[in-house]
């Protein structure tokens, strides 16, 4: 496999060391350091030139398994940043060790906040586990996988996405010999630091005996035209003398003369054989014209088609550029159109039966779906993080809802049970009722109260304090209205209820709840889905239209810049305080992000994740924190966290 390495590095502030060594040996095998060191100047070269030595001796010049190599060489590492940093030499390092071996075997691991990330298809996608929190100067994780001809690496001590979308880091990779400066340069734009490193696999290499040259389809089509020149002038000659024959008087009378004495030449016993002969090679004849005909009818018609197809192509490369140009402009509508047509003339190019260009249409939609996802700002989140498997405390569990407590704790509920979550940790499932199902659950936050709410079937409502259920009771005579969503904000709680169109609201007293006072005055809650609060209900509806509401009354609220149908399959909706709209999409296993102006009220489409992944089931829920920095995403059996691109 041909292997190339190219490396890079922005400018380094004081006490800050970015590197990048490379090694090969006879065994066909790649290996990288990629570092970046912070400590005293003075010392920065001794540390870099052990870790140097560490990797030589335990990679290089080592026996075994190639991941078995490396294992060892991390924890040789790990001790020897360990006593750099207990010795006051290093302050923090970000580091990655990765070794390639001949077969296409890629095995990487990472310390800091140092990361890799799979270039593929013009696709980015992150390879190396993900660390919440501060990170640590320490290799823990080590990622496997098979590269494949054309395929891109990106080693970085940086954090790349927070600097890049992946469309964005794809389109610089794409650039072969100017990627790392490019990358470089959208680093050092952002303030940033970091050693850069990308690895390029161009291919297998077969050694094969000589042999002669395969013809191709144009080659074999001119040698055809050529031996049936000959036949097709002798064709054209006998034409043109049936033309001449045609238009003399005598014709009729020598041709019936002709075929009388043919017909007498049959019967003959001497001239009999002759005439079969004639009868014979006249056939032979009449075939081999009718045969000449069509094929080259054929060969007329292929060449025209794929003439057509060639001029296609043509036109799908220049959509793209156009589409390009649109976005450059802030004219996302009409860069989404054109890709459209881009796309459906590269499927037609694909379904041609001759199949030609076809390897060229594959890389046209390649190329069209990255343009799209950068038109559109998809950021693909490959192997999301799981925060909890609450499946670890219920195997069975089918999970229904996420409630945000505050400070990295949630509540996860199913129709029955409430899982408590706190960091990382699930408690044991507390069950409500043995007779209700749970409905939906909301939780006061930064109140007095600290307590969270649940609606249950039969007009139940359940708080829980300080891990207390207790039954709570309205001062309405007829009970709690039904619903299928609730929130609390303030010292209040909302149930939407799409059945009668309307938002109930109920303050809270000291041991109950007021009756409820209807909350909506102007606003068509038909189809209602889900809501969120900020200041102002947003309510979410059939089909993804939104419903603003401030004091009750609709205010107005249209999302600008949202490709088409993008809001079609959304079922739930969350908003960070005085922040962005979240939007989840269990079809397309994606959140939609809309900001929203709160000065004029206008809103318009930002980004979209996608979830990527087969421990990804059916989402379910979302919530994202108080800071709109983090995003958490709930399926049925695990919660997912994201870190969320906040410029």
């Amino acid at each position: 496999m041909e292997v190339m390495l190219q490396s890079g590095s922005t400018k380094a502030p004081k006490g800050t060391l970015l590197r990048t060594h490379e090694f090969t040996d006879p065994r066909g095998e790649h290996s990288c350091l990629v570092l970046e060191l912070v400590g005293k100047s003075d010392d920065l070269a001794t540390v870099e030139q052990e870790c140097i030595n560490v990797v030589r001796q335990g990679i290089v010049d080592a026996d075994g398994a190639a991941e078995a190599r490396l294992d060892g060489v991390l924890k040789e590492l790990n001790g020897l940043l360990k006593a750099f940093i207990v010795a006051g030499a290093v302050e923090d390092a970000h580091m990655l060790v990765a070794i390639l071996t001949a077969d296409g075997q890629l095995h990487v691991s990472h310390a800091g906040r140092a990361e890799a990330y799979l270039i593929r298809r013009g696709t980015a996608s992150q390879i190396t586990e993900y660390t919440p929190g501060k990170p640590s100067p320490t290799f823990v994780h080590i990622s496997s996988g098979t590269l494949e001809p054309r395929d891109a690496v990106v080693f970085c001590t940086q954090r790349l996405l927070r600097a890049l979308t992946p469309a964005q880091l794809a389109q610089h990779i794409a650039r072969d010999d100017r990627a790392v400066d490019g990358v470089v340069r959208a680093l050092d734009g952002e303030g940033e630091h970091a050693a850069i490193a990308v690895l390029r696999t161009e291919g297998v290499q077969v050694t094969m005996p000589m042999r002669a040259a395969r013809p191709t389809r144009r080659s074999r089509e001119q040698g055809l035209r050529a031996l049936l020149a000959p036949v097709l002038s002798a064709i054209e000659n006998v034409v043109r003398s049936a033309a001449g024959a045609l238009a003399h008087p005598r014709w009729f009378g020598t041709a019936r003369e002709a075929a009388g004495t043919f017909v007498a030449d049959l019967s003959h016993p001497q001239r009999r054989r002759r005439a079969h002969l004639f009868l014979l090679a006249g056939s032979l004849s009449a075939l081999l014209l009718v045969w000449t005909t069509v094929h080259v009818f054929t060969l007329s018609q292929r060449s025209k088609t794929q003439a057509e197809l060639e001029k296609l192509v043509g036109q799908i490369s220049d959509q793209i550029q156009a589409a390009d140009s649109r976005r450059l402009i802030g004219d996302v509508v009409a860069a989404n159109e054109i890709l459209s047509q881009a796309e459906e003339q590269a499927k037609t190019v694909m379904d041609s039966e001759n199949g030609t260009f076809r390897t060229e249409a594959l890389d046209l939609l390649d190329s069209i779906r990255a343009k799209y996802a950068e038109v559109n700002n998809i950021i693909r989140v490959t192997s999301p993080t799981v925060l909890v498997n609450v499946a670890s405390r219920s195997a069975d569990i089918v999970a229904r809802g996420l409630v945000s407590v505050g400070d990295g704790e949630f509540t996860i509920f199913d129709r029955q049970d409430t899982y408590r979550v706190l960091q990382n940790s699930v408690d044991t499932p507390v069950r409500l009722s043995d007779e209700e199902l749970i409905v939906d659950g909301a939780a006061f936050p930064q109140s007095r109260l600290a307590s969270q709410v649940f609606l249950l079937t039969g007009n139940d409502v359940v708080e829980v304090i300080d891990g207390q259920r207790k039954q709570m009771k309205t001062e309405d005579p007829a009970g709690w209205m039904t619903g299928q969503d609730v929130e609390a904000y303030l010292k209040n709680i909302y149930v939407l209820s799409a059945e009668k169109k309307q938002i109930f609201k109920y303050e809270r007293l000291t041991d109950r709840y007021t009756a409820p006072l209807p909350y909506n005055v102007s606003g068509d809650l038909t189809d209602a889905l889900d809501m969120t609060i900020d200041v102002n209900i947003y309510v979410l509806k059939q089909g993804g239209s939104v419903v603003k509401l401030f004091r009750g009354e609709a205010q107005p609220f249209v999302i600008s810049r949202a490709p088409e149908h993008v809001l079609d399959s959304v079922t739930k909706i969350a908003k960070a305080p005085g922040g962005n709209l979240y939007f989840l999409d269990p079809t397309h296993k994606r959140i939609i992000v809309v900001s929203e102006n709160g000065d004029t009220g206008d809103a318009a489409y930002v980004r979209q994740y996608v979830l990527e992944g087969e421990q990804v089931g059916n989402l379910v829920d979302l919530s994202v924190d108080g800071e709109g920095t983090r995003l958490y995403v709930l399926d049925e059996k695990r919660l997912y966290v994201i870190d969320l691109v906040t410029r």
